[in-house]
């Protein structure tokens, strides 16, 4: 028969408050990277815009100095080429605003998460930021209705009921699903990891009675404050034709990278060194 051996040892309370400075220290450093990063990652994409555009900053410079008939034979180049179809409105517009309120929200809820994140201590307790998300993203429900609300009313939208209900039940839908059936398959193996059926009846029950009814005000918002769309250019009658795109430009091959390049843990390498 094995003899286990124990003994209780009173915590240092020093050791504790070293720790706490460090976690924090750590903390403060992660954030001061990954905010580094962004600002390195803009200032290259904008180089490389402005090293692209500068030819057609120099045709604009030679425009000004022709006279008016040279301008109008002149062939547009260009931004000119598409910006009578910058604001024609896309074939599946009620998708469109769906997404657009749903990306306002989202970055709504990123910036609260981040406040509290930087003010309180959400990294102490599990499951702290989790619960702060989705109150968040319950609270912001309102910024999700408007701006979809406002930009469907402006593309000239008749379906205002359909239009909200897919804006308020199509991230928390997708979501909901993928974590029940990854719950399902915790609960079949018996995994300690598997969500309670209460948490899950609690998040239904707020998208269902605070999500919903906050989008709802949120769109008749949008709806009646959206007015007339004031375009800064004048919408081709006709939709100009879109040239065909090279292999690597398709859809297929542009989601496969994309994934490829998200897989790779760049960050979180850049971060634990």
């Amino acid at each position: 028969m094995a003899r286990y051996a124990y003994s209780f040892i009173e915590p240092c309370l020093k050791l504790m408050l070293l720790m706490n400075v460090l976690v924090l220290q750590i903390h403060w450093f992660s954030i001061f990277n990954s905010f580094m990063m962004v600002v390195f990652l803009i200032g290259l994409v904008a180089m490389i815009l402005v090293r692209t555009l500068h030819k057609d900053y120099a045709r604009y410079s030679k425009d000004e100095e022709m006279d008016d008939m040279e301008r109008d034979l002149g062939d547009e180049y260009g931004w000119k080429q598409v910006h009578g179809d910058v604001f024609r409105p896309p074939p599946y517009p009620l998708l469109f605003t769906a997404a657009v309120g749903t990306g306002c929200q989202l970055v709504a809820v990123a910036l609260i998460v981040i406040f509290f994140a930087i003010v309180g201590e959400l990294y102490t307790e599990r499951g702290s930021l989790l619960s702060t998300a989705i109150f968040a993203y319950a609270a912001t429900a309102p910024i999700n209705g408007y701006c979809g609300g406002s930009l469907y009313g402006k593309m000239q939208g008749k379906r205002w009921l359909r239009q909200m209900l897919v804006s308020a039940t199509a991230l928390p839908g997708a979501v909901c699903c993928t974590a029940f059936a990854v719950n399902l398959i915790a609960i079949y193996y018996h995994a300690s990891r598997a969500i309670p059926f209460g948490s899950m009846v609690a998040v239904l029950s707020i998208c269902a009675f605070i999500v919903l009814p906050l989008t709802l005000v949120g769109t008749v918002l949008g709806r009646n404050l959206s007015g007339v769309a004031a375009f800064p250019c004048r919408v081709n009658a006709v939709p100009r034709p879109i040239p065909e795109k090279r292999w690597f430009m398709e859809p297929p091959v542009i989601i496969a990278l994309g994934g490829v390049r998200s897989g790779l843990p760049i960050n979180s390498e850049f971060t634990c060194l």
